[in-house]
């Protein structure tokens, strides 16, 4: 096992009516801004179940933040907070909402232009402004880590960034506030929590079974709650499960001590950026035909994965293999996410642009062995047609 620093300071307040509980987590005294995506948190009484539980605090409300939060729209929260000397932020939303607030947190105090935090990956920030979430889409695990993930749509630009300074002080998960959520975002949710797992786990062996085991169990909890979700949308055990296994997907602590990979991610931003898909389907997209390509240096790890996630024990090895892959691709497909680019509309004709834009942001050596130069990635999405 590698050597490894973990911190998550961040409090987690889960399940049935814990909204209420705002008014203990909020300081008595803060003039609050809370952020939101579209009309759906006011539709589906969340924002006024929020708005109650802060009393009579000061607070202000700033919506339209977009399933891939820009850079365009979070700038103008930057200069509300500023003219309005807010000093506390409350995202209620999914990842997106959570992942714009945190770039608005730290762009409000920032000195520089504020997309320098998104090109320095989030380097040279010192502050932010503090932080808590009420969590209504479970997928990313933004809820419980330092991370954000920014587009700027006049560069075709998706860029992320990291600072121990934007770790939500809270929050707030209840699994109810789920039920009213499109199918279609319930199923990103889950192969996007999926794919995070993976690319935290199947890269090469260290000698981590606490991180293996504890990443395989989430992998099969995922496997077995995703189409229920799907199947019983009101079924609170269920989403409470898929809630939770989305946060511990990514909130770092799977990750401590073992390489890690991002090559899916850094090449689905590209398709996001230039294409408009949501994250997730550049997620299905791309994962499969990357363990088929990379699978001389995962062979380990893919052999280990076809055995205790998929119970694949019978075969030759390249069978095996064969065959975990196809189910993961099976596995997206079933909850109704699309694997191939042409399901998107895309073409071969594409690929030229998205080999440029990577090469443009410097992702010319990805994964756990920066050894995915453009020529693999190519290779990669060309086998993702």
């Amino acid at each position: 096992m590698q050597n490894f620093d973990f911190y998550n300071p961040t409090r987690i307040v889960f399940g049935e009516g814990t909204i209420a509980r705002l008014d203990e987590l909020v300081p008595a005294g803060a003039r609050v801004l809370v952020l939101y995506g579209g009309g759906s948190a006011e539709r589906n009484g969340t924002l006024p179940e929020v708005q109650a539980a802060l009393g009579q605090r000061s607070v202000q409300r700033f919506g339209g933040i977009e399933p891939n939060p820009s850079y365009e729209t979070l700038i103008k929260a930057v200069e509300l907070v500023r003219r309005d000397q807010i000093d506390f932020l409350l995202a209620v939303g999914g990842g997106s909402v959570i992942d714009g607030t945190k770039f608005v947190a730290a762009a409000a105090g920032y000195e520089g232009e504020p997309w320098e935090i998104m090109q320095t990956r989030g380097k040279h920030v010192a502050r932010a402004l503090p932080i808590g979430c009420v969590l209504t889409l479970p997928a990313t695990g933004s809820e419980m880590n330092c991370f954000s993930v920014v587009t700027r749509k006049s560069l075709q630009a998706k860029f992320g960034f990291s600072s121990p300074h934007v770790f939500p002080r809270f929050s707030v998960l209840d699994p109810v506030k789920t039920y009213t959520l499109p199918p279609r975002q319930i199923a990103n949710g889950a192969v996007d929590a999926f794919v995070h797992v993976m690319e935290q786990y199947l890269t090469y062996p260290v000698n981590a079974p606490v991180q293996d085991r504890y990443a395989e169990g989430l992998l099969q909890t995922l496997i077995e709650v995703g189409p229920q979700a799907l199947a019983t949308p009101e079924d609170y055990a269920v989403r409470a499960n898929l809630m939770w296994a989305a946060t511990q997907a990514l909130n770092g602590l799977i990750g401590v001590g073992v390489p890690q990979d991002w090559a899916t991610h850094m090449i689905g931003h590209e398709l996001t950026a230039l294409h408009g898909l949501d994250h997730a389907q550049t997620l299905a997209v791309v994962l499969p035909s990357l363990l088929n390509d990379r699978r001389a240096a995962k062979r380990a790890k893919l052999l280990q994965y076809a055995a205790r996630v998929w119970k694949i024990h019978d075969g030759e090895e390249d069978a095996r293999i064969d065959a975990a892959i196809t189910r993961t691709r099976a596995f997206f497909e079933s909850l109704g996410v699309k694997t191939r680019l042409s399901d998107y509309g895309i073409g071969a004709d594409a690929i030229d642009r998205i080999i440029a834009q990577l090469e443009v942001h410097g992702m010319t050596a990805l994964g756990e062995h920066r050894d995915i130069d453009l020529a693999t990635s190519r290779r990669i999405l060309e086998a993702s047609l």
